[in-house]
């Protein structure tokens, strides 16, 4: 209680009408105690690595196909949940499969990108050739 008390009176004489003062003595906000937070519940996703992919693009007739190479949690992204790695068959991608330091899978610089298990369709993909159907 003599932290308290200590703590009130420090408070009365110095910042008694601030807001951040009543928020630490009542310990509100990033100044309340920290519970355990229970991580996000895991979704099963029916995703083979090694399987062949498209990801869905905004870019109307932009095909973005690749293998997928990793299915799981992941260190970043503040929402939390599962993503899906991607190798890209062209150079499309935001990274070389890892993510703030962290590997997941490896490809070359640009081929790799991570997204949300919703944005994969899984099929019979075959790698374009994008010169195909030009005549020389």
């Amino acid at each position: 209680m003599i932290k308290s008390e200590a703590l009130l009176a420090w408070v009365l004489t110095n910042h008694a009408d601030s807001v951040l003062a009543y928020k630490q003595f009542h310990k509100v906000g990033r100044f309340a105690e920290k519970t355990e937070s229970t991580p996000p519940p895991t979704v099963a996703v029916d995703i083979p690595i090694g399987s062949r992919c498209e990801v869905e693009s905004t870019e109307p007739g932009l095909h973005k196909r690749g293998t997928v190479r990793y299915v799981g949690l992941t260190d970043f992204g503040s929402a939390g949940g599962v993503w899906v790695g991607i190798e890209y068959d062209e150079p499309m991608g935001k990274n070389d499969g890892s993510v703030e330091g962290k590997r997941y899978f490896t490809c070359s610089p640009r081929f790799g990108v991570f997204v949300r298990p919703d944005k994969v369709r899984v099929g019979d993909y075959p790698v374009e050739d994008p010169f195909e159907g030009e005549e020389m």
